[in-house]
Order: structure tokens, then C-alpha cells, then sequence
């Protein structure tokens, strides 16, 4: 119960891209940086009153666009954060290579951000015309550039392949360009259409399952040949360069959110009495900044513990060991059962902790469907 991560949601984004389901709204006229820093300002004092002793390991700055908030923002925020924060903490602000002309890379570093995330998705032009990217291949190359220039040295690139139109020989070199930058983290993952965007509406054309399973294989191997370890389904890094954000989501860690539409997750208790809560702040910006104290919680069941352990633990390649299930959920490996025997016998997961093997990574889905109720 130690650890505890920070997500803050910046909720706006130059354009909506047609494949994202996320809570962004483009921006409508001048941006609202100073009222909404006062609304997360008023969240943190309510969201962070009963954290102590708990230091916040992690702080993760998603959207929208984080980016189209100037340094000295984030210099405010962050100095705000202080007296929570550990002082190895990891804070992470995702970019867009497209909406960071304005800001020096070097000024956010100074800020106290240490971590950066860039939302490459593609290097052809084609493809991110495509996906309504307002950003071309260079964009990317010259922010990385600037992003190494002002000190950052903990660099993520966001990945997609299985794009509309894109061949197998397209998926790896776009791959093998995003090593060629040798970021210390890589995230790759297929794109998926998701309900209620605009591809959902429209889906494009995309490449069978057959081919899909190619391109996974080719930049597996490409990665793994580069140095990149594989520790989650998606996620690839260097030595010691795991996302320790996004680690204490996959072993179903707590974490406060603020912001527009952030989720968050606390326990409290343990075993028999344990009580999990989930939280969501308000999606829409203007309703959040009118009442940024407003939140919502739902209690998270024996049943849903199980399930939502699962789906995130069984993501990590090396898994979690049994006991952190029992410490993090208040259930024994009983309440696994029976489906987990059956499931080490179909040689989809393992015996001894909560692992999937190659096959049961391949089909997870499948596995975790064991698991509805």
C-alpha cells in the first residue's frame, strides 16, 4: 500500500483525432491555462488532504495536450506538489511534436518534468495525414532533437502500427525510424477502433489478423534485437527505464486524479477489510472548473477486484506474484478458481503466480474473459 502515483488530466487538444476516445476537447479560442490551474489547484487541496504518509511516487501529466501549457505552469503546479512528493518521483508529461514551438523543451525540464512522452504515432506522412495527426515525420525528429537539447534524458515514443492502409514492410520501418532515434522507453501498440470516435462512425480499412500478427512478430524481433526489453504487452525499455507510472496501474496500484475526467483508485483497510474506491472528476472542462471539488466514487466488488487485478497484471510479461494479489485485492487465490487451474492446463498461464505464458499473452483476451462475471 506504499506506493501511490498522481494522474492530471489536461483536456485540450488542437484537433480530435479520428481514432482517439479519450477526454479531449479541442481548443475553442484563447486557451484557459490560469483558471484551469486554479480549478486544479482547488482539486489537489481536496484530493491530497488525506494522502500522508504515503509518498506520491509518480506523476503522470496526460490529455489532450499537456504541451499546450506553457513551462511556468507546470513550474507552479509541480512547486505546489512539493510536500507530497517523493523525492526519486517520476513525473512524466506527454507531447505532441506538432504543438511544442511555442515552449522550450529546456524551460519544462527546469519546471521539474523528467520524464517526457512524444505522441509519434507514424513516420509517413501518409499514414498521419490518416490518422488526422497535425504533425509530420520531421516534426518528430526535430522535437526528439529539442527534447535531448534541454536536458531530457528519459525520452518515451508513442508507436502505432496496423494502420489504415499500412503493409508489413511500412509497419517495421516506420519501427526501425523510432529506434533509429534511440528513445530510452518505446511504446508500440496496434491500433484499435474504439467505440464512439470518429473511425467507429467510419472504419477505415485496416490489415487482416494474418498480417497484424506479422508486423507484431517483425517488431518484436527488432526491438529485442535494439535492446529494448519487453516488460508489458506494449511497452519496451532500456535498463532501469520502465515506466514506473503506468507499472503501478498494471500492479493495480492506488492513485489520485485530477483534472478534468481523471480516474482514481484508493484502498484503504486490508484482507477481510479491505475497501477499494474508484473515483471520476467531471469530463466536460467548463462544468469541471465550475465545481472542480465534485466527484464521483463507486465501491469496486470481490468480483470486479479479480477481473481488474487480472487485466492489468496479466499485461506485464513477468507478471505479479500471488501474494501481491491477495495483498492488493483482500481475496485469496481461492477466488481465482476454478478458472485458473483450467487455464495452467490449457497452458495459458502459469501455476505459480499471476503470469500468462507466450501463448496466454497472445491471447488475452481469451483469458480474461474466464474471468467476467
Amino acid at each position: 500500500m506504499s506506493s501511490l502515483g498522481l494522474y492530471l488530466h489536461f483536456p485540450w487538444c488542437v484537433r480530435k483525432c479520428p481514432y482517439c476516445d479519450f477526454n479531449s476537447h479541442p481548443v475553442r479560442g484563447p486557451l484557459q491555462e490560469e483558471a484551469y490551474l486554479e480549478a486544479l489547484d482547488a482539486d489537489l487541496s481536496v484530493a491530497l488532504a488525506d494522502v500522508t504518509p504515503r509518498a506520491v511516487m509518480s506523476v503522470f501529466c496526460g490529455g489532450g495536450t499537456p504541451s499546450l501549457f506553457s513551462p511556468q505552469a507546470f513550474e507552479g503546479l509541480l512547486r505546489r506538489l512539493e510536500p507530497w512528493l517523493a523525492a526519486d518521483a517520476e513525473i512524466t508529461m506527454e507531447a505532441n511534436p506538432g504543438a511544442i514551438e511555442h515552449h522550450d523543451f529546456a524551460a519544462y525540464r527546469h519546471a521539474g518534468i523528467n520524464r517526457l512522452s512524444l505522441g509519434a504515432q507514424s513516420f509517413s506522412a501518409v499514414e498521419l495525414a490518416r490518422l488526422g495527426r497535425i504533425h509530420g515525420p520531421e516534426d518528430t525528429v526535430r522535437a526528439f532533437a529539442k527534447a535531448r537539447h534541454g536536458g531530457f534524458d528519459n525520452i518515451n515514443l508513442d508507436l502505432m502500427y496496423g494502420l489504415p492502409g499500412q503493409s508489413r514492410p511500412d509497419a517495421l520501418a516506420d519501427l526501425r525510424r523510432a529506434i533509429g532515434l534511440a528513445p530510452e522507453h518505446v511504446s508500440w501498440y496496434q491500433l484499435t477502433i474504439e467505440a464512439k470516435t470518429e473511425f467507429a462512425r467510419r472504419p477505415p480499412l485496416l490489415a487482416s489478423h494474418d498480417e497484424i500478427a506479422d508486423m507484431e512478430a517483425d517488431g518484436l524481433s527488432a526491438l529485442a534485437e535494439a535492446g529494448y526489453r519487453r516488460y508489458e504487452i506494449s511497452a519496451f525499455a532500456r535498463r532501469d527505464r520502465q515506466c514506473r507510472h503506468n507499472l503501478n496501474y498494471w500492479r493495480f496500484g492506488d492513485y489520485v486524479g485530477a483534472g478534468a475526467g481523471a480516474h482514481g483508485k484508493r484502498s484503504r483497510g486490508r484482507g477481510a477489510q479491505l475497501s477499494i474506491v474508484r473515483t471520476r472528476k467531471p469530463p466536460q472542462p467548463r462544468r469541471y472548473m465550475r465545481d472542480p471539488a465534485r466527484i464521483e466514487t463507486a465501491q469496486v466488488s470481490e468480483a470486479e477486484r479479480v477481473f481488474e487485478f487480472l487485466m492489468n497484471a496479466l499485461r506485464l510479461v513477468e507478471g505479479a506474484p500471488m501474494a501481491l494479489f491477495e495483498c492488493r485485492t483482500g481475496l485469496s487465490r481461492g477466488a481465482l478458481e476454478p478458472q485458473w487451474s483450467a487455464l495452467v492446463a490449457e497452458g495459458l498461464v502459469l501455476d505459480d503466480r499471476i503470469a500468462a505464458t507466450e501463448a496466454g499473452l497472445r491471447h488475452l483476451d481469451t483469458v480474461l474473459q474466464r474471468f467476467l462475471r
